[in-house]
């Protein structure tokens, strides 16, 4: 059998096989909850082999929203929601996982199936968005600072969340801490200029999340808890990989048991050199340093590449995301192509399975 292919156990929950599928947003639900597509969209990848299928960046309060379409876990009611959907995942064999996230700056905006662009205004359903300090991303509109106390309600956002989530059949948790949202925007000092214990040094910049990942393993101690992390902002004096190594290893003995690893997403000036597989040196760096179990991320979308990644040792497992899109079957086929004889193709199409 295929590295790939080989199962993962990670805080006593065994995920079928390393081909997962990296959380999407869908810019499709109502008032946070979501909706049949979310059920079909994420229950067929479940059915096309996926090891773990995790759920979209769900914000953890109605502010957090990247845009007013966005998904959320704020309430009893989104829980109930959530819960045939997390179902469906598990009883495809896939593990069901969910991102929790809030946007801070870059919530309130337009999603990308509007005409508009930028900030959404209060008369058409906007709200003000909050940040460690009042900078705005690009042109969209400035973000209030949060004092201490918006601080702690974010942190108890997290956690009940989490409870919420994991009261909906989610097995696996993960952190937003990338992309230039919330959590992001504290540990760059591109986006964080505070003054008090949460700004300044490192430790200070980090001190948040940490805080988040305590609340969460409190919440939910026996959950896989997963971080993802930008590893840099491509962009000068912002956060890079030294830093994200060291928050890594402080993540890991605060109670999360892999990370992530992506980049960007934090200023709007970045520049990003892209190719196949441009972010798994990040990835092999955390994972060789810190000796926590990652996954690897950014345009992976062939077997074999996904295959070498695991094999060389530079990730855990790998997220992938277009080629899902593209082909919600892609763990079927890359078995396959790869010569594994899984046992999980579902009996409605072993017809269509190929024969060597």
């Amino acid at each position: 059998m295929s590295v790939l292919f080989r199962p993962l156990t990670v805080r006593g929950t065994t995920v079928r096989n390393r081909l997962w599928v990296s959380p999407m947003c869908q810019y499709s639900a109502r008032d946070g909850m979501p909706q049949e597509w979310h059920h079909v969209h994420l229950a067929q990848f479940a059915s096309g082999g996926a090891g773990l299928v995790m759920a979209e960046a769900t914000a953890v309060s109605p502010e957090g929203r990247i845009s007013p379409d966005d998904t959320g876990i704020w309430t009893d009611a989104q829980q109930d929601a959530w819960a045939p959907i997390a179902a469906a995942i598990r009883a495809r064999g896939a593990v069901a996982g969910i991102q929790l996230a809030h946007a801070g700056r870059k919530a309130s905006t337009w999603p990308p199936f509007a005409p508009q662009r930028g900030s959404v205004p209060a008369d058409a359903g906007g709200w003000q968005t909050v940040a460690p300090s009042a900078l705005a991303f690009g042109d969209f509109a400035t973000p209030a600072a949060l004092d201490a106390e918006g601080i702690d309600r974010v942190v108890s956002a997290f956690a009940a969340a989490a409870r919420r989530a994991h009261a909906a059949g989610f097995e696996v948790l993960e952190i937003h801490g990338a992309h230039g949202y919330l959590l992001h925007q504290f540990l760059s000092p591109l986006s964080n200029t505070r003054g008090d214990e949460y700004g300044g040094s490192l430790e200070n910049r980090a001190r948040l999340l940490l805080r988040v990942i305590d609340a969460v393993r409190d919440a939910v101690p026996d959950a896989p808890l997963f971080v993802r992390l930008s590893a840099t902002d491509w962009a000068d004096g912002g956060w890079d990989l030294d830093q994200t190594t060291t928050v890594a290893r402080w993540a890991g003995a605060h109670g999360a048991d892999l990370v992530d690893i992506s980049s960007g997403g934090l200023v709007a000036h970045q520049k990003i050199t892209l190719g196949p597989g441009y972010q798994v040196p990040f990835a092999a760096h955390v994972r060789r340093e810190t000796g926590l179990p990652v996954s690897a991320v950014g345009l992976i979308d062939d077997a074999a590449h996904a295959e070498r990644i695991v094999a060389d040792g530079d990730a855990d497992a790998v997220m992938a995301a277009r080629e899902w899109l593209r082909d919600p079957h892609f763990a079927l086929r890359a078995a396959f192509e790869l010569g594994d004889d899984i046992d999980y193709w579902p009996p409605q199409y072993e017809r269509a399975r190929p024969r060597r």
